[in-house]
């Protein structure tokens, strides 16, 4: 991969950004803290990747990048590289490991402890409750497609606020909505691997009502500067073709609009309604109002652009993916810093106004090697300020954007593709655990630092 934009070659540093604007990276806690540690209990990641096929080298989180007992070191390294911000999140399992009941008091003093180190190195905390990090216990019992799974949530939010909410800078309910539900009951590529459309339909509309339920009980407690962090896609359509063009809409719907809609405006695209409305729970509408209650921030997810092409030989949606021109990460994912900036702009015109808007997670990953004590990646320096520029952009459009975290702080358990593939800016030797600063690392580092 090579960049031929302007932004690669002349970055944008901290000072172009508005004051109090943040940077920082994140983590989400099954990939990187190890599982084995601290009594916590299985989750349907642990079954998912022992079940032959569905992870490669069947890898699992059991020991990541064992934050469990580094996360100091890791906390040096964001202090050390002028970071203002860690996003972390809370593993359901390793606090309550089966879901519901008794509490393992040694992972929640984990979480504790984490604070607090964040904290002393003059790090803002930024916590995400759930991360797909689902308790076994539940998914026996039906996981997000259970009516109940609102309330079981709710609980185990109550405990987290109980223990750290206070010292939290932002608290986000649930990381990626569409991929702990539709790529993970209808595609069946993540947790817990099903290919189901009444499942799909029933966890989509779950997961946002256990948003809700997570809203309304911090909302009784007093906290503030609550929001919900969604994964949107750039998407586009093959061709001109009028066919391509409605298989575009539909994924468009179904990938981007269903959840922001949902909660900005408490209702579902027509699009997505078309082939999910007859799976979904009997009285859903009843829920909207609960769905839709103000949030004070959005979390926004974005790294590539998918070209979406009709596929009349299958069931609705009737899409399927197409390959564009665009240079590719590792991942095959097409590097489109312009599809932020019209995301970010979208979504302040259609949805949120003036709401504050934080881009929680942009990276890449790439086939990464230490040489020399180093690891050169100027691949992702590329879309790194690639991607800086299109968020400066979006800012001279009147996007109230408010900060930026690359995705990921350090390499780690990348759920079905194991630890092959490379997102962090910080290298890690999954053998000797040993880190690395990648030269995307330092680069951010002189970008952002404070004149």
């Amino acid at each position: 991969m090579t960049s031929s934009s302007p932004l690669a070659r002349s970055a944008l540093t901290r000072k172009d950004f508005p004051n109090g604007f943040l940077f920082g990276a994140a983590t989400a806690a099954y990939q990187v803290e190890g599982h084995k540690f601290g009594g916590a209990g299985p989750t349907h990641w642990d079954t998912f990747a022992a079940t032959p096929g569905n992870v490669l080298r069947a890898e699992d989180g059991a020991l990541a990048c064992d934050q469990y007992h580094r996360y100091g070191a890791d906390m040096d390294l964001l202090k050390d590289g002028g970071f203002d911000a860690y996003r972390f999140s809370t593993s359901w399992a390793r606090v309550i490991p089966e879901g519901r009941g008794a509490v393992n008091r040694e992972g929640l003093d984990y979480y504790d402890r984490l604070t607090d180190a964040i904290l002393e190195r003059g790090l803002e905390p930024h916590l995400t409750l759930y991360h797909w990090e689902m308790p076994a216990a539940l998914t026996d019992l039906g996981g997000w497609t259970n009516p109940d799974v609102h309330l079981w949530f709710g609980d185990f939010v109550e405990v987290i606020d109980d223990k750290i909410g206070d010292r939290m800078a932002s608290v986000a309910t649930i990381n990626e909505p569409w991929c702990v539900s539709y790529l993970s009951h209808f595609l069946g590529h993540h947790a817990p691997g099903r290919r189901d459309i009444r499942a799909a339909a029933r966890s989509m509309h779950h997961v946002l009502k256990a948003h809700g339920e997570a809203i309304a009980r911090l909302r009784d407690r007093g906290r503030k500067n609550l929001g919900i962090v969604i994964n949107f896609e750039h998407t586009q359509p093959a061709s001109d073709d009028p066919n391509d063009i409605q298989a575009a809409a539909t994924q468009d719907a179904t990938n981007n609009r269903w959840f922001i809609e949902a909660i900005a405006k408490g209702h579902y695209p027509q699009e997505a309604l078309a082939g999910l409305e007859p799976h979904l729970p009997k009285g859903w509408q009843d829920d909207m109002a609960a769905i839709s209650q103000p949030i004070d921030w959005l979390g926004v997810n974005y790294y590539f652009r998918q070209l979406v092409a009709h596929d009349g030989s299958s069931p609705w949606p009737h899409t399927k993916p197409a390959q564009g021109h665009l240079a590719t990460t590792q991942m095959g994912w097409e590097i489109c810093p312009e599809g932020l900036r019209a995301l970010l702009v979208n979504l302040k015109d259609r949805y949120v106004g003036d709401l504050p808007i934080m881009v929680t997670e942009n990276g890449m990953a790439w086939d990464d090697h230490v040489k020399n004590g180093v690891v050169h990646d100027p691949e992702r320096c590329a879309y790194i300020t690639d991607h800086m520029g299109a968020m400066h952009q979006a800012i001279a459009e009147g996007v109230n954007l408010k900060g930026f975290f690359y995705w990921s702080l350090l390499d780690n358990y990348e759920w079905a593709f194991g630890y092959e593939r490379r997102f962090g800016m910080v290298h890690v030797d999954f053998e000797t655990l040993q880190r690395t600063p990648k030269a995307s690392y330092h680069m951010l580092k002189d970008l952002i630092k404070r004149s």
